[in-house]
């Protein structure tokens, strides 16, 4: 019986959960943003204090890989690195596009995600990554991913390939929203990030040993994270 932490901070999402044999078994979330440093460990302790697990008894970490935030990752990741390394588990990553896939798939089987041909639908979760550029992935209403993973400024042209009139095209996450009016015919649903996505991949990636090097393991980016000076005048 496999017990794992699940933590997704990619977006203004701050969301982490405990999954029992893939399965999620309690589940702590806020959309407020820019606090996640201080909501994940705040988060971890009410989780393990519900369910009444000790953390000697987590079998893994499972963390969001990204593409995403670059804070956010960051935080995400270092929790769970230290959790790992002061327990001695492992570390499990989940494509964070995979796993907001994932919730768009177990809203459709509860009901609460209502999409017309869902068999034959392309699922296309976005996350922000600021003006009109999105991080983007395709998966079948199956989960199986039908392109890589991209970073696309959006326009009239972008998923040409898989937007036709007689397929659903479905777009949902936190940077689908501005795209609705430039993609004709894609369908806009309501799909948050969530650390319930990760929960059935991360069993499966523990089961099957693949797990990452706690010392090594970097978030996916994407794009190279840029500072850029502050217009303020301090002095």
């Amino acid at each position: 019986m496999a017990q794992i932490l699940c933590i997704e901070t990619g977006t203004d999402v701050c969301s982490v959960g405990i999954a029992r044999d893939g399965e999620l078994i309690s589940l702590r979330e806020s959309d407020e943003g820019r606090d996640h440093a201080r909501k994940v460990a705040l988060f971890v302790d009410e989780l393990l204090r519900e369910t009444g697990i000790a953390p000697d008894r987590l079998d893994a970490v499972a963390v969001g890989r990204g593409p995403g935030s670059y804070t956010g990752l960051r935080i995400g990741v270092s929790f769970a690195k230290g959790l790992c390394y002061g327990l001695g588990i492992p570390l499990v990553a989940v494509g964070s596009l995979d796993a907001l896939a994932e919730v768009a798939r177990e809203d459709h089987r509860a009901g609460i995600l209502s999409v017309d041909d869902w068999d034959r639908a392309v699922l296309c979760p976005m996350v922000d990554a600021r003006r009109m550029e999105v991080y983007a992935q395709l998966f079948d209403s199956s989960g199986s991913p039908l392109s890589d993973v991209s970073a696309e400024v959006v326009d009239s042209g972008s998923f040409a390939a898989f937007r036709s009139a007689d397929r659903p095209f479905v777009i949902f996450g936190s940077g689908a929203r501005k795209c609705v009016d430039l993609l004709p015919g894609a369908q806009f649903v309501e799909v948050a990030p969530s650390a319930r996505g990760l929960a059935r991949m991360a069993q499966e990636a523990f089961i099957a040993g693949r797990t990452e090097d706690v010392a090594y393991f970097e978030p996916f980016y994407l794009k190279d994270f840029v500072v850029t000076a502050s217009r303020k005048k301090i002095f």
